[in-house]
């Protein structure tokens, strides 16, 4: 009995150390660093990157930032502290350079290779470690694409979304976080592009639906591009802004779609977009979620446009790949889409209506 329990032991103590790090322990190869763990489409990115991360044999640990970037930060040293061959970070603080360069210095002092996603920061930032890149996508793409998917929509439907018959479309914009490219690009060009489409038909340009908001958008206020924020905000507007009187918003935009999904429940507590039957204002976002393209079936939301995390997956895995196996960072990367003199590759987007 003695004997068969030793050698159990030691086969436990010889095998523990791979389930540690298959199982994201404290040797894994990989260490990815999230902003924030209840972002919808960065749920789906983390959920296809572990996917594809297990299926190469490639050991990692997922970190969640939680919206800290100082929590983010330590987490990272901590990892390089524990030997880290390689870090993915999708970065909290995009509002300035700051947090990006002193990541970018730790990974340089401690020779570890180090991948920016989803979140941008500036090629001044990639340019400070010769093996460091970024993964994502071009900021703007998605508001120019949303906005011609916008104007396509209304050009065809112009009478019918034009509720108060005065030959203009008001509309509310939900933008998610002040500071961040990819909220500032999607909030100026999905007007920009909608109005040049509307232009070309003949048709006047959109019209926010409160004058005295010099902005032209709301925020979420905890940068957290949620729900709850643009279901408060929509259900606000509604009591002022309505059918009863004649000045009812007409068109909602969302620079992601978990803000859709709170603005369509306050128009259904409205008795807007129940579904066929029911009248509906056109509501569009941006990441093609599982629950967006439900509700696009559904007949409660225009459009949205694709994000496409599977892609960025399959990316980073790539980058991963070539430093587990020795290779240069950016190895092999000629079937990816990669900015001039940069070490940036782009992820590109897509017009979804179901």
């Amino acid at each position: 009995m003695k004997i068969r329990f030793s050698a159990l032991f030691l086969m436990l103590c010889l095998l523990l150390p791979s389930f540690i790090a298959c199982s994201g322990g404290r040797q894994a190869d990989v260490h990815v660093f999230y902003y924030n763990y209840s972002d919808t489409y960065i749920s789906s990115v983390r959920s296809a990157l572990d996917s594809e991360l297990s299926a190469a044999g490639i050991s990692y640990q997922d970190y969640d930032g939680a919206g800290s970037q100082t929590t983010q930060t330590e987490q990272i040293r901590t990892a390089l502290t524990k030997g880290a061959k390689a870090i993915l970070v999708n970065i909290v603080n995009t509002g300035s350079d700051d947090a990006a360069k002193e990541i970018t210095a730790l990974a340089k002092e401690a020779s570890v290779p180090l991948v920016f996603f989803n979140r941008e920061v500036s090629d001044a930032a990639i340019a400070d470690y010769d093996n460091s890149a970024f993964v994502g996508t071009r900021a703007e793409e998605a508001g120019i694409l949303q906005g011609e998917l916008i104007g396509e929509y209304l050009s065809k439907n112009f009478a019918a979304c034009d509720l108060n018959g005065d030959g203009e479309i008001s509309y509310i914009l939900f933008k998610g976080e002040e500071g961040n490219n990819e909220a500032i690009f999607r909030t100026k060009y999905s007007v920009e592009e909608a109005n040049a489409v509307l232009e070309r038909n003949g048709k006047k340009p959109l019209r926010f639906y409160d004058k005295t908001n010099p902005n032209a958008y709301l925020v979420d206020k905890n940068g957290l591009w949620s729900a709850t924020a643009a279901n408060e905000y929509m259900t606000t507007a509604l009591t002022a802004y309505n059918a009863s009187g004649n000045n009812m918003i007409e068109l909602v935009i969302c620079n992601n779609d978990g803000m859709a999904e709170g603005a369509i429940s306050a128009l259904n507590a409205a008795g807007y977009n129940k579904g066929e039957g029911t009248p509906a204002i056109p509501v569009f976002g941006v990441d093609a979620t599982d629950a967006a393209k439900n509700l696009i079936r559904n007949g409660q939301m225009a459009g949205t446009i694709k994000q496409d995390g599977e892609g960025m997956a399959k990316a980073l895995l790539h980058l991963a790949r070539n430093v587990i196996e020795g290779r240069e960072l950016m190895a092999d990367t000629s079937e990816f889409t990669i900015d001039d003199g940069s070490r940036k590759i782009r992820i590109h987007y897509e017009k979804y209506v179901g």
